[in-house]
């Protein structure tokens, strides 16, 4: 089917979209993430989190197919698309992008970019039933864009099939690393340890052993387990950690409650305690549940690093909540994988192995699409080359 074949409707609010029509679909790609679910695109929108007041213009894509027999319209695509009037929040970097658009007269905001805001986590970006359904999406949105004379249009943290779209489409790919861990059927950590080499194992108990020396214990809760006080007490943490480093957080205590209210399952809190206080915390994201060959659910497949903070400094804490604590959980419960979230060599020698990941690129301009071209060619061999030195670099206990 091609794009004259839907009904196109372009949204200004995923409010507009019924909730059990996007998740449906979302729930039908290869790579589904709990992070574009319907519920966490409305947090962010009801929180004011993402929305125009914060340079995060809504405008959700959606592709109807109207049965001839006069059935209700099925939706076949949709995407989460964004009019930015800056970069902040998006993990891929064009700031230099934008700085030639600017020394040459030209205007880089607003662009349209399809992610979820703040989220720098692979998966599906263009829902869809199919791959022609993808295709004709991705066509809707090239030529919105170029009928409203935007600057650009980018594509981040896809799926393969959506990368592929975008290589069929004409668009630019360009790729970054993240550092994700796979549990390969072990029994427990020290099961897990003995994987590492000499070097690593070592490394990771003596880590280990000065959160315990330092009087620290650890308690988790899941889903609707974290109670109210919990939650404040992470957004304390959360909030601090931003500040520290100069900004005001991204995300609202609101959007946090709007996640308790209506994601819990798929938030899991790791809690570190000392002399009977709470003194940091991690927040780890669950992936929807799995169900197992007879039915029944199985648990979530993935795991997500994403926030942490801390109210007293303790050597080797951020390593505990934020790898070790998150791992041993996933080992017990058969989850198959951990992300890391953006950037961190440093999570190489925890076993988190370094990933691509690809986001696509189509700049309006003939001249400036050619350069960035020209810039992604030459930054593409340097990230093989990279990631060749990483593998050579690998934790990993060598087999004889």
């Amino acid at each position: 089917m091609s794009v004259a074949d839907y009904v196109i409707r372009v949204l200004d609010s995923p409010l507009d979209v019924h909730c059990d029509d996007w998740n449906a679909l979302l729930g039908a790609q290869a790579q589904a993430s709990p992070f574009l679910r319907h519920e966490y695109l409305a947090a962010l929108h009801r929180s004011g989190c993402a929305s125009p007041r914060t340079g995060w213009t809504p405008r959700f894509f959606t592709l109807w197919e109207e049965p001839a027999d006069g059935a209700p319209a099925r939706l076949r695509a949709a995407c989460a698309l964004y009019l930015k009037t800056h970069s902040h929040g998006e993990y891929v970097f064009d700031w230099a992008w934008a700085k030639a658009y600017a020394e040459h007269g030209l205007a880089y905001y607003p662009k349209a970019l399809v992610a979820v805001p703040f989220t720098p986590v692979p998966g599906a970006k263009l829902l869809a039933v199919d791959a022609a359904a993808r295709a004709a999406l991705l066509q809707t949105l090239l030529q919105w864009c170029e009928e409203r004379s935007l600057s650009s249009l980018h594509l981040l943290f896809l799926s393969d099939d959506d990368a592929a779209a975008c290589t069929q489409a004409g668009l630019m790919l360009r790729h970054g690393v993240q550092f994700h861990w796979k549990n390969h059927g072990f029994r427990d950590f020290d099961d897990f340890l003995n994987s590492l080499n000499q070097e690593k194992r070592k490394k990771i108990r003596q880590e280990r052993r000065k959160v315990i020396d330092a009087g620290v214990t650890m308690r988790w809760a899941r889903g609707a387990d974290i109670t109210a006080q919990q939650w404040d007490f992470f957004y304390r943490c959360y909030e601090r950690t931003y500040l520290e480093h100069g900004n005001a957080p991204y995300l609202s205590r609101g959007f946090f409650q709007t996640m308790a209210d209506t994601m819990a399952p798929n938030w899991l809190l790791f809690v570190a305690e000392r002399g009977g206080e709470p003194i940091a915390c991690s927040l780890i994201g669950l992936s929807d549940a799995v169900s197992d060959a007879n039915g029944a659910l199985a648990g979530s497949e993935v795991a997500y690093g994403r926030y942490w903070g801390a109210l007293q400094r303790v050597d080797c804490l951020h390593f505990e909540l934020c790898y070790y604590q998150p791992l041993q959980w996933c080992i017990a419960n058969g989850v198959q994988g951990f992300e890391g979230g953006a950037q961190g060599e440093h999570k190489m020698a925890r076993a988190l192995l370094p990933v691509r990941t690809s986001s696509a690129h189509w700049l309006a301009h003939p001249a400036f699409a050619d350069a960035v071209q020209r810039f992604l060619e030459r930054e593409g061999q340097g990230m093989d080359d990279y990631l060749q030195d990483l593998e050579q670099r690998s934790p990993m206990r060598k087999l004889t």
